[in-house]
């Protein structure tokens, strides 16, 4: 079964480096890459204005993904993937909701700057937009200056306080088996506390999930949950961090935007945000 990857692009540079990261992540599996450039022409009272507009817009579109798309035919030798241009008028977020639906996406890799390259913005408001707002999809976060490396370990935080479901993680055991990566389970707390009844089951359903893996649990004792995360992946040297993505929970915070800039700057390695189950 072909796995059907959506790769967004504003051709920067960023955005080059997130589809070549993609390609060379799922280099031994049986892939359709979607890459997908969207525009839009600024509100003006002239309607002759804003068709001209848009189709020059549209040009540029489809001509800057004519060069990506002969980019990809010589840089990527593997045989098992094929390639789709999409070129689209309209919100990129909602293009991409639609496309992940209709076209039975299932992972969307983004990178985390757009064509501004704004130091301010660590992570592109559109990425962070799309990890908090895409719940049918996972999303994958490729930090600008990240090149590919073979992912050996993958972070995965949680305080235990919501009851996982085996669905929930298939993407993320799917890359861990696809890449032979271990999967380090994280717990911060503070410094008196412990595990209760409930945290405890909620671990044993990890350790009945990633039976088949290369699985270890760690805890740290830190009040500032995100400094402890930055240290603990940055002493470990870990080529990945993921999260479930919950409205509701303490992790799914974790998601909002200064937490996620800030593990992109300091880390510097690709953030895997996977969509909750609904119950």
């Amino acid at each position: 079964m072909k796995r059907r990857i959506l790769c967004p692009t504003d051709f920067s540079k960023n955005a080059q480096n997130a589809i070549e990261y993609a390609v060379k992540l799922f280099k031994n599996e049986t892939c359709v890459f979607y890459i997908l450039n969207t525009y839009n022409a600024e509100p003006y009272t002239m309607e002759l204005a804003i068709a001209r507009d848009l189709e020059e817009f549209r040009e540029k579109s489809i001509g800057g993904l004519r060069v990506i798309l002969e980019w990809l035919s010589h840089d990527d030798n593997s045989r098992n993937h094929e390639f789709h241009v999409v070129s689209e008028c309209g919100n990129l977020l909602d293009i991409i909701k639609t496309m992940v639906d209709k076209q039975d996406i299932e992972m969307v890799v983004m990178g985390t700057q757009g064509a501004t390259n704004s130091r301010i913005e660590i992570f592109g408001s559109q990425t962070v937009l799309a990890m908090e707002e895409i719940r049918n999809c996972p999303v994958l976060a490729i930090p600008s200056k990240t090149i590919y490396k073979e992912i050996k370990e993958i972070v995965f935080p949680t305080d235990y306080r919501t009851t996982f479901k085996r669905r929930e993680f298939q993407y993320l055991v799917d890359i861990a088996k696809m890449s032979n990566s271990s999967i380090v389970v994280l717990n911060v707390v503070n410094k008196n506390e412990s595990l209760d009844e409930d945290q405890v089951t909620n671990k044993n359903l990890l350790k009945d999930y990633f039976e088949d893996l290369d699985y270890s649990f760690h805890t740290l004792k830190n009040k500032d949950v995100q400094a402890a995360i930055n240290s603990f992946i940055e002493s470990r040297g870990s080529d990945m961090v993921s999260f479930i993505n919950r409205r509701h929970s303490f992790f799914g915070m974790i998601l909002s935007r200064p937490m996620v800039k800030n593990l992109n700057y300091h880390t510097g390695i690709p953030v895997l945000a996977l969509h909750e189950i609904r119950r």
